[in-house]
């Protein structure tokens, strides 16, 4: 049997700075003899809103083995084929400047029906970063596991229809690989993600507070760190609504301000425990 870690360029690997996607860099580092083919590309998408921890990761990963990493971030440009730079971990955003530059361009804020923040910041960013180095088609390689059918039936089904010019593939599902055989991994190195891990399961990662958390883990982080409200609730001041429900990233709960509020007056809005819980995975959104 074909190794699926043992990637064939012309490929793209989407390294999203979670501990997931990191283990499948390693496994196809290994695979690939320690070293990269020259056609196969790590690609990181920095929105400005990402925890330092997620950056000192990604940072990490690169140099401990040995993989050159692009860092990638939306950028306003005239031409939309323009609409990204390449920067560093010294000069990466921290404080959500990409995220802020698409919400202004849009003129409202992207919802869990319409996730533009995914498409312009990540699918598309990388797909106008990979044209400029001559890839106008590759293999996106994708870290989702085994226990995670789901997110990968809906990148086949964007494929189906048109959605998606590349080949995604998924090597940890196709091995099985799911959240506690990643868990007994990091168990096994000698570095990880500074931010907690539960039940296989990082609510700090990806963007800070995303609006696809559950309102419950937004509220509980707003509690633990008031200051990562200050960026979304200035977002939702903005006031740029295009769109009736543009103002607001998510209609049916509380703004970002009125659950700082309700954290810092020591109270809390009682959401049910039985909320459904979007997956806040950005690799599959479009």
């Amino acid at each position: 049997m074909t190794d699926p870690f043992k990637v064939q360029g012309p490929a793209l690997i989407s390294f999203s700075g979670g501990r997931t996607s990191a283990m499948m860099l390693y496994r196809i580092v290994q695979a690939c003899g320690g070293t990269l083919p020259d056609d196969v590309r790590v690609v990181f998408n920095n929105t400005g809103r990402e925890l330092e921890q997620t950056l000192e990761f990604v940072r990490d990963c690169g140099k401990r083995w040995g993989v050159d990493i692009v860092w990638l971030e939306y950028a306003t440009a005239e031409r939309p084929a323009d609409s990204w730079r390449e920067v560093t971990f010294d000069t990466a955003s921290r404080d959500g400047e990409p995220f802020m530059a698409v919400i202004k361009r849009k003129g409202y804020l992207p919802n869990p029906v319409t996730r533009f923040c995914t498409l312009e910041m990540k699918i598309q960013t990388t797909h106008r970063w990979a044209k400029t180095r001559g890839l106008k088609k590759a293999d996106r390689i994708i870290g989702l596991r085994a226990d995670e059918p789901h997110r990968i039936a809906r990148i086949r089904a964007r494929e189906a229809n048109g959605g998606d010019p590349w080949v995604c593939r998924f090597p940890l599902h196709t091995v099985g690989v799911t959240k506690r055989d990643v868990q007994d991994f990091w168990n096994a190195q000698n570095f990880d993600l500074r931010l907690p891990n539960i039940n296989g399961v990082t609510p700090q990662g990806n963007c800070d507070l995303c609006f696809l958390k559950s309102a419950a883990t937004v509220q509980a982080l707003i509690a633990a760190r008031p200051s990562l409200a200050d960026w979304w609730i200035k977002a939702e001041a903005t006031t740029l609504a295009s769109k009736p429900s543009g103002a607001r990233f998510r209609s049916d709960r509380p703004s970002y301000a009125a659950m700082l509020d309700v954290t810092q007056r020591q109270q809390a809005f009682a959401f049910p425990a039985t909320e459904d819980i979007i997956d806040c995975f950005c690799g599959d959104g479009a």
